[in-house]
């Protein structure tokens, strides 16, 4: 009785975090959502100046660990002048990484849709931006749905980064409490199945949206 009663009184707390959690996870799915795409488009256009710089981008975010892209925005930026906010520093981070990620799922999903598909749309008169837009993403976001759901899954995990910059998140919240408890071993296990229960979550939404847009296509 003594563990749950430890954890009812922790519940409050890991509860508020879990909302900051969610904040960071969601927020930067959007941004990295944007930035990805932007980066997919710049990475299959024929135009050298605009595919280097987006692949050397992706590849910097995907070959540094996210803790010190953390450092660098928040403790580095600093030196130059530039200054975030904890949240505002952990949000441009985490949307920033996921962005490299996405682009290349988006990228993948881009290229894997026919070139049939695109020379039916020039055929019809459309343009460039016009097949992108109407033809080649609706279907390139039905093919990207699983890898974009898998990296909404990682950013709920590694919001637990930002602890390292005093954001009150799930695991900082939870240090809080064994900082006063001194009880790591079962709240650190709480927090752990609260993440799973996240994910879990988000797995059951990923599965419906796959399968209603599999009907949607089949219809």
């Amino acid at each position: 009785m003594e563990i749950w009663d430890l954890l009812r009184q922790a519940a409050p707390t890991m509860l508020r975090g879990v909302g900051y959690t969610l904040l960071f996870a969601l927020s930067s799915m959007l941004g990295g959502l944007v930035l990805g795409f932007v980066l997919a488009v710049a990475r299959i256009v024929p135009w050298k100046f605009v595919h280097w710089p987006a692949a050397v981008y992706v590849s910097l975010m995907r070959g540094t660990p996210l803790l010190v892209q953390i450092f660098v925005v928040y403790y580095g930026l600093p030196s130059v002048g530039i200054e975030f906010s904890p949240l505002s520093a952990g949000v441009l981070t985490l949307s920033l990484n996921a962005g490299a990620y996405l682009s290349e799922s988006l990228r993948g999903a881009i290229l894997g849709v026919t070139r049939g598909q695109w020379s039916a749309s020039y055929s019809l008169g459309l343009t460039y931006p016009q097949t992108l837009r109407y033809v080649v993403v609706p279907q390139a976001v039905r093919i990207a749905v699983p890898s974009m759901s898998n990296t909404l899954i990682s950013l709920i995990k590694d919001t637990s980064l930002v602890s390292v910059i005093t954001v009150t998140e799930l695991m900082l919240s939870t240090k809080e409490i064994i900082a006063v408890t001194f009880r790591p071993l079962p709240l650190y296990i709480a927090a752990a199945m609260v993440y799973w229960f996240l994910s879990i979550c988000f797995e059951a939404l990923q599965h419906r949206l796959e399968k209603k847009l599999g009907r949607a296509h089949q219809s």
